[in-house]
């Protein structure tokens, strides 16, 4: 999406007091010593008793009172999952727009994978600039994966869950200094991939149909059926579109020196290796950046909650750029670029996230 002016961003994540280290994983057998070798996680956070929607509220609060932003100015309220957000047949964007008290906000879901909170703030961007009256937009992510219906370590390939919120409040600048400014956003999609997460499963009539969820069963299927290279090659072919466009969007070269990072997704570290590190690679020369390793896959957040990080850090130094990479299921990625603004906001002297330290490509590889 080609910008007619920078947007701006305020960035926040929110995550449980619990965490499982990697080695309390190993040593419960829940997890054996490849995987954890391939996942390269120290551990992730672990919500026992805050439910989805409530630690979203949390996210979002702190972003609108750093911000500065009421409430009842939102136009939209847009919050993006995963998993299972604690009641069935009811809306949880709702109930997060009700305690936030953003009365005038139509609130949606988004059901978008883990591209969700990217597709949110997206879709925000497209409101404020198709009407001049549309409010600030905000956008959370937030998801708990436990047992019985999801296991946070072998429930898929490549990943493990970990709990925790994020919310992204998308404003125009003219309405107030921003954390970060959007300055282009692209997003490419590859639909005929949906047979990844869906294999040779029937079609269900009830949830947990096939049992708890068990992602690696039909991904199983699909390597059977086509092999691995047919995801690996798709995957880098939209990875490198998705980054061509939003560099050329927002007037960068790979190779600028105020292009500082570029952030990879919460994956584990041998699935970007094989799909999202050589891609990047050959078309920027800026630091791969992986903000992860003590989060895990965060459902929906990934995205945003690298936006949280570059927001609530000096990570990014003003007039610095980073290109903030993603994907989901489905499969849709989306490449972001995003400037610390030359005259930097307050922000607090500590990140918003339960932090791990930032690792380059090689600890990634």
């Amino acid at each position: 999406m080609k910008l007619r002016e920078p947007i701006g961003l305020s960035a926040g994540s929110w995550y449980p007091p619990g965490w499982q280290s990697t080695g309390q994983a190993l040593a419960g057998g829940e997890l054996d010593s490849r995987s954890a070798r391939d996942l390269g996680y120290a551990g992730v956070p672990v919500a026992t008793t805050e439910a989805p929607p409530e630690m979203a509220v949390s996210a979002a609060r702190a972003v609108l009172d750093r911000a500065g932003c009421p409430a009842e100015t939102l136009s939209l309220v847009l919050h993006a999952s995963v998993h299972h957000q604690g009641h069935d047949a009811w809306s949880a964007p709702h109930f997060i727009a009700d305690r936030l008290d953003a009365r005038r906000a139509i609130p949606i879901g988004l059901l978008q994978q883990c591209n969700g909170g990217a597709a949110g703030i997206d879709l925000i961007v497209s409101r404020l600039q198709g009407d001049p009256d549309a409010g600030p937009g905000l956008v959370t992510t937030a998801d708990r994966f436990l047992l019985p219906s999801w296991d946070r370590w072998r429930g898929d390939y490549g990943m493990a869950a970990g709990d925790g919120a994020t919310a992204v409040l998308v404003h125009r600048l003219a309405e107030r200094p921003a954390e970060l400014e959007l300055h282009a956003t692209a997003s490419t999609v590859a639909a005929d991939l949906e047979i990844m997460h869906r294999g040779n499963d029937t079609f269900e009539a009830a949830p947990l149909g096939h049992g708890p969820i068990n992602v690696r069963r039909p991904k199983r299927d699909f390597i059977a059926a086509f092999g691995g290279e047919r995801f690996v090659k798709t995957a880098a072919d939209a990875i490198r579109t998705a980054v061509r466009q939003a560099l050329r969007d927002a007037g960068l070269a790979g190779d600028d020196e105020r292009l500082r990072y570029a952030v990879l997704p919460r994956l584990g570290a041998r699935a970007m290796q094989e799909a999202y590190i050589p891609p990047l690679a050959e078309l920027t020369g800026a630091e791969q950046l992986d903000l992860g390793r003590s989060t895990g896959h965060l459902g929906a957040g990934d995205l945003n909650a690298s936006l949280a990080d570059l927001a609530t850090t000096d990570l990014l130094a003003p007039g610095q750029y980073a290109l903030v990479l993603n994907g989901g299921g489905g499969f849709t990625w989306t490449a972001m670029v995003v400037r610390r603004p030359s005259t930097p906001t307050s922000r607090p002297s500590t990140p918003t996230s339960r932090p791990s330290t930032p690792t380059s490509k090689e600890t990634a590889s």
